[in-house]
């Protein structure tokens, strides 16, 4: 009898290779022998999504985003393939199938679609033949059956999605890291394995550019309060657990620091100060797909503003014409762009009930000579946008002020 069902999900870095998807397939094998049933996600082989974003820039430099949906849900679809025929050879049923195949249907949003509604019914079905079902993460089809990806990081979303869908007991998160990190230990090796984390916070966390996680797996997560161990491929060493809400985790004022390098600046000078202004700014700015972020406005004396925000550097390019378009409408000054920042956030839920976060982060970041250009905040994150060469250092002086290193 099936000791339930299991949810995995295992990241590029996890499937990068033959003898990764053998070991996957080993591990797989054995959740199997000890009597689970298992669903596994599974992202693209290494940097293969990469590979395939800088295939279609030697082509176009601006793709249809349909077509490059197209091309960049093959990636899964070879990993998912090459996983079940490795567990196949470990004597092991194992079949495969994209997201359309097992009806994640999606908006017809290409490149950041959502998942409207799934019909599992091919996999309850294999489970029932005694299969693993292996699912190609991070796609869905419209209900026109136009291939569709979910943003990077979909693969966290397709295996949460399917949790619930499946009412599975468990989902498993693997990736190249022990776990969920203060701050990624990439940056520094100090860096401490958070055995617990509350959604609100790993939330925070993933949408200020931790990048363990994709942050709409998450919203996932908390809404269907969906257990998540996050936990490494390369050893069996428990993880991080992401769990709701606990009044003991209260006591911690800090959980952790993140660092993006992925946001732009621009800056719109000199802005005529009338009622409307930003809004017709952003609306414009909204109406070709650009999530913007950070805002900040300075009025002057004068009546005129300067106007910052960021957004994706993905988005950079198309940012930047409309909103070169929309200043020489509204008879604005230049507009000034960089793309050499960085956003270094602290991420804590005792944040709300004690004073004084932000005036110590302030001060450690004067201490180390690091300017902040813009401050954002939430109930429990701060966010600074500093110079990208200083954003490193950031990191490190308040991993140590906030004391989340190994002593």
């Amino acid at each position: 009898m099936s000791k339930g069902l299991i949810v995995q999900k295992y990241g590029g870095s996890s499937v990068a290779n033959p003898e990764r998807i053998k070991e996957v397939a080993k591990r797989v094998a054995s959740y199997k022998k000890d009597g689970y049933d298992l669903v596994v996600v599974v992202s693209a082989l290494g940097d293969t999504t990469d590979e395939l974003i800088e295939l279609a820039d030697k082509i176009s430099q601006n793709p249809p985003e349909r077509e490059m949906d197209m091309l960049m849900a093959t990636g899964e679809q070879i990993s998912c393939a090459l996983l079940a025929m490795a567990i196949e050879e470990l004597g092991h049923d194992a079949i495969s199938f994209t997201g359309g195949q097992v009806g994640i249907i999606t908006d017809s949003t290409h490149t950041k679609a959502r998942i409207v509604r799934i019909d599992a019914k091919r996999i309850v079905n294999a489970l029932k033949e005694d299969k693993v079902v292996i699912v190609a993460g991070f796609q869905g089809v419209t209900k026109n059956e136009d291939i569709t990806t979910l943003g990077r990081g979909g693969s966290d979303l397709t295996a949460v999605a399917l949790t619930e869908t499946l009412n599975a007991k468990m989902c498993e998160i693997y990736t190249d890291v022990e776990g969920i990190f203060t701050s990624d230990p990439r940056i520094d090796r100090k860096a401490k394995k958070i055995e617990s984390i509350t959604y609100d916070e790993m939330l925070e966390m993933a949408s200020l550019g931790a990048q363990v996680m994709q942050a709409r797996s998450i919203e996932v997560a908390k809404k269907f309060n969906i257990p998540i161990h996050v936990r490494s491929s390369f050893s069996t060493k428990e993880g991080t657990m992401i769990v709701k809400e606990s009044k003991k985790m209260e006591g911690v004022f800090v959980r952790g620091v993140t660092l993006n390098n992925k946001e732009a600046k621009l800056t719109i000078c000199n802005v005529p100060d009338k009622p409307g202004i930003a809004a017709r700014i952003f609306e414009d700015i909204s109406k070709v797909g650009v999530n913007v972020d950070m805002i900040v406005q300075n009025v002057s004396h004068t009546r005129q503003t300067d106007i910052s925000f960021t957004v994706p550097r993905t988005d950079l390019p198309k940012a930047l014409a409309m909103t070169k378009k929309v200043a020489k409408q509204i008879k604005a000054g230049d507009v000034i762009k960089d793309s050499a920042i960085a956003r270094v956030s602290i991420v804590g839920i005792g944040m709300k009930s004690h004073p004084g976060i932000a005036a110590k982060m302030f001060k450690v970041l004067a201490e180390n000579k690091i300017n902040i250009e813009m401050i954002s905040t939430s109930e429990i994150s701060i966010s600074c946008i500093v110079k990208q060469k200083l954003g490193r250092l950031a990191v490190k002086a308040l991993d140590k002020k906030f004391n989340l290193i190994k002593r």
